[in-house]
């Protein structure tokens, strides 16, 4: 990425004008925000002029004993569904938010839009109940992140179907199938000798759905040292959880390694790869490829690795249809994992929504050039967080660091 300026495709100038950027500077406990006005050019001039500013870490201290929670601790730490935001309120959609603490320590502010206007979403403990711990301080701690619950499996229960929780990271389910591999915003430097940038994302907009409406859309500010970004997800659950991405970034610096639309997934082992493995169990994974559908209308199947030293595989490619991590064996017996469940995990595929250009899916990849992008998450099954391993799967079309628009669908759905 080389830092320059880059007017964006379909988007209006007039929309730069919304709000001023200070409105939704950090919150502060005693003068609670007022209702900002927000849409999306709103978000995309946040995060240009954020990128003209040096990078700052976080807020991520927290008062003892939060700062220094274990595992086991954490998990006591669950957000009361009888104070979920949009309960009783007879739409398809509920939200949950998580704690900070554990390995969750950064603040994240969350905001409701209702018919354009944003009003903070403000921390308060009797959000939460902690078990066996003490009841934290009444102070504005903020939030780690929230989860999304609808209907998914029986009219009668809303399901959890997609999170977002921790650095940039996000992930979702398809119709009767359990979490696995993740996706994030955006991968630098991966696999690279100086050591991989992780983006977060430090601010989300959650625009409450209306009456009836089976989608709900989450807006996010991404930040790092290298690069800030403008993030809309739209989100349709059901058979096949979609998501519809377009993602804006604008870069700080020139970015040698970007990797848009990246997938992290789980591979320990399978049948064909199991030496010096002692377990009972035929497979362990929570994906067991890399698909891409090129261009020119080939396929291609990667089977992934759980190798002893780093390795990296590259395939180019322009305009690729498609690409994802797939997990394809749905028989219980394929796993033998009455806990883990790994027959129920989604694959994910993602399919570029637009010229995309050069670029390289690849286990691990990057890139430089800056075009509008726009894709499509959808997901499949199958992944577990225990496993040793991991995969970082992106492509890494050329951005140059102008600011630069990507649009994508994820979706994650079950596949035979």
């Amino acid at each position: 990425m080389q830092r320059r300026t880059l007017l964006l495709a379909g988007t209006s100038l007039a929309l730069f004008a919304s709000a001023p950027v200070s409105a939704f500077a950090g919150a502060d406990a005693k003068n609670p925000q007022q209702p900002v006005t927000f849409d999306a050019g709103v978000l995309r001039r946040m995060a240009q002029e954020l990128a003209q500013k040096s990078f700052q870490a976080p807020d991520s201290k927290l008062p003892e004993p939060l700062a220094h929670l274990t595992y086991d601790q954490y998990r006591d730490f669950r957000f009361d569904p009888q104070r979920a935001l949009w309960r009783d309120q007879g739409l398809l959609f509920t939200l949950q938010l998580f704690h900070r603490g554990f390995l969750y320590t950064n603040r994240v502010d969350l905001y409701e839009v209702v018919d354009g206007v944003a009003k903070l979403i403000r921390y308060s403990p009797d959000l939460f109940t902690f078990g066996a711990n003490p009841r934290p301080p009444d102070d504005d701690l903020g939030f780690a992140g929230f989860r999304i619950h609808t209907p998914l499996n029986r009219p009668d229960y809303f399901d959890e179907v997609a999170a977002f929780l921790g650095a940039s990271y996000f992930r979702a389910v398809g119709k009767s199938l359990g979490y696995g591999l993740s996706a994030r915003g955006l991968a630098i430097g991966t696999a690279q000798p100086s050591g991989e940038e992780f983006p977060i994302f430090k601010t989300f907009w959650i625009e409450r759905p209306h009456p009836g409406i089976d989608s709900i859309v989450v807006n996010a500010l991404l930040d790092s040292q290298s690069a800030a970004g403008a993030f809309r997800f739209t989100i349709r659950p059901g058979e096949t959880t979609i998501f519809d991405v377009e993602a804006t970034l604008y870069p700080r610096t020139d970015i040698a390694e970007a990797g848009i639309a990246p997938l992290t997934s789980m591979f320990y082992f399978d049948s064909n790869n199991r030496f010096e493995i002692d377990d009972y169990r035929p497979a362990v994974h929570d994906s067991d490829g890399l698909l891409i559908w090129t261009g020119h209308g080939e396929q291609f199947w990667r089977p992934l690795n759980d190798p002893h030293d780093l390795q990296l595989s590259t395939f180019s490619d322009v305009n690729p249809r498609g690409f994802g991590l797939m997990q394809r064996k749905r028989s219980f017996a394929a796993y033998d994992d009455l806990e883990a469940h790994y027959e129920l995990r989604p694959s994910l595929w993602i399919e570029p929504i637009g010229d995309w250009g050069e670029g390289d899916p690849s286990d691990r990849n990057s890139d430089r050039r800056g075009n509008s992008r726009q894709y499509r998450r959808v997901l499949a099954p199958k992944s577990d967080a225990q496993g040793q391993g991991r995969v970082q799967v992106h492509l890494s079309p050329a951005l140059d660091s102008r600011h630069t628009t990507r649009r994508w669908t994820r979706a994650n759905r079950g596949h035979s």
